[in-house]
């Protein structure tokens, strides 16, 4: 069988039952919940063997300027055939100009780099249940018209407008804050995925926010599976472990611009925020 026989069409609802499956096979932990709150923010692509969804891919907007490819996954009996790259090149295709960005295993790093993607960092996932732990009395929990200050921060901390997403998430998590002066400059999320709970995005000034932020999220959920992304240049890996978070693996942040080298670097994001760790909002 060739992927002449394969179809590709634009994901739908109709496709999530058959794209749980194919997650389930790659042992990945997402639910329906989780498939429906990435395709609610993103343009999704399967591709289909008679009607079964054998391969998946998202394109997430972020902004005019960006987007993040995610939940890529091939069935394993259709590796081989260049099926993952098809989906990769339609995918890229609908980015247009646009900068993108993922998440890569060590498997699908050659592709990605074929396809003009260079790495910028790397990717560990902590995971467990959460210890006792005390929450600071620095954090509180978000109010409904924070919205509008956490969507400025997320911008601020990862270059990109993530507005939809954002939008999203504070429909579905419950937020935990540091405010300075009645303001706010720091904030962290935590909400159901997977196995049970995954804490980001977490935006802070400095290590010790970022900690006590987390913090404050275990302490209202001991006992609790919890999972927390990272890039590794946080050096948060012997902190989270203390917190009963093993480090159980991770994957390559890549991007691909089609400016030349010298525009790319000139417009990378500033990043104001030092720690501004991963959000698991996709997977």
């Amino acid at each position: 069988m060739t992927t002449r026989q394969i179809i590709l069409e634009e994901m739908t609802a109709g496709h999530l039952e058959g794209a749980v499956e194919l997650s389930r096979q790659v042992n990945w932990p997402h639910r329906r919940e989780d498939w429906e709150l990435a395709q609610s923010v993103s343009r999704g692509i399967v591709a289909l063997e008679q009607e079964r969804v054998v391969a998946t891919i998202m394109m997430t907007p972020y902004g005019d300027n960006a987007v993040a490819i995610n939940m890529v996954i091939v069935d394993a009996a259709m590796r081989g055939r260049g099926l993952g790259r098809k989906m990769m090149e339609e995918a890229l295709a609908k980015a247009g100009e646009r900068t993108c960005c993922l998440t890569a295993t060590r498997e699908g790093l050659p592709l990605y780099e074929k396809l003009g993607f260079v790495t910028t960092g790397e990717i560990v996932q902590h995971q467990g249940e959460a210890l006792a732990v005390s929450a600071p009395a620095r954090v509180s929990w978000a109010e409904s018209g924070d919205f509008a200050r956490l969507e400025v921060l997320d911008r601020e901390a990862f270059g990109h407008d993530r507005s939809a997403l954002m939008k999203r998430l504070f429909e579905r998590a419950k937020f935990a804050v540091i405010g300075d002066e009645g303001d706010i400059q720091a904030f962290s999320a935590i909400r159901p995925f997977g196995r049970g709970l995954v804490i980001g995005p977490v935006v802070a000034r400095n290590g010790a926010e970022a900690k006590a932020l987390i913090d404050f999220l275990l302490a209202h959920h001991q006992g609790k599976f919890v999972r927390v992304d990272t890039d590794v240049s946080t050096d948060l890996a012997d902190w989270l472990a203390g917190r009963g978070l093993a480090h159980v693996g991770g994957g390559i942040t890549m991007r691909r611009s089609m400016a030349t080298h010298k525009e790319h670097k000139e417009s990378k994001p500033a990043h104001h925020r030092t720690y501004a760790l991963v959000s698991q909002a996709l997977g």
